[in-house]
């Protein structure tokens, strides 16, 4: 398979980039496309957490950021969180836990579903712009998963 070049305007990239959806959107998308982006904005907030925390070395960074991005991590967080959420943030993870998709082998399937939803929701809050309560719920996964 071949990819043809298009050549974009740099505005219409930076615009891609920096794109922010409307909640009616966001909700309209394919839950595991929210997943996807929560993925990464979950596992970038753990990476700076840990390193604001003074860990220099790579290879320690990287093992520690496991015990947070795990799917048992992240289940037991959302588990713990689910009380705390909107109703409109209970729907995102009902969606994103409910949508079929393979575990990796060494997953609990259910810990790997739960995931999928936290993954979701991460994913919902940071393409709707919803900053602030990103990094509050952020923050309280953090606990949860150091503390509960």
């Amino acid at each position: 398979m071949t990819m043809t070049a298009v050549h974009r305007d740099n505005t219409d990239i930076l615009a891609d980039l920096d794109k922010t959806y409307s909640k009616a959107e966001a909700r309209m998308m394919n839950p595991l496309t929210l997943a996807y982006i929560g993925d990464v904005v979950y596992s970038d907030y753990i990476r700076r957490y840990l390193v604001a925390e003074g860990m220099t070395k790579v290879d320690r960074l990287t093992k520690r950021s496991i015990d947070y991005v795990r799917a048992s991590a992240q289940a037991k967080a959302i588990r713990l969180m689910l009380p705390e959420l909107t109703e409109e943030e209970r729907a995102i993870v009902r969606r994103g836990r409910n949508t079929k998709s393979m575990p990796p082998k060494h997953a609990d399937v259910m810990d790997y579903r739960y995931a999928t939803g936290l993954e979701a929701l991460f994913g919902y809050l940071n393409l709707t712009g919803s900053h602030n309560r990103e990094i509050t719920l952020m923050a309280r996964a953090i606990d949860l998963t150091e503390n509960a």
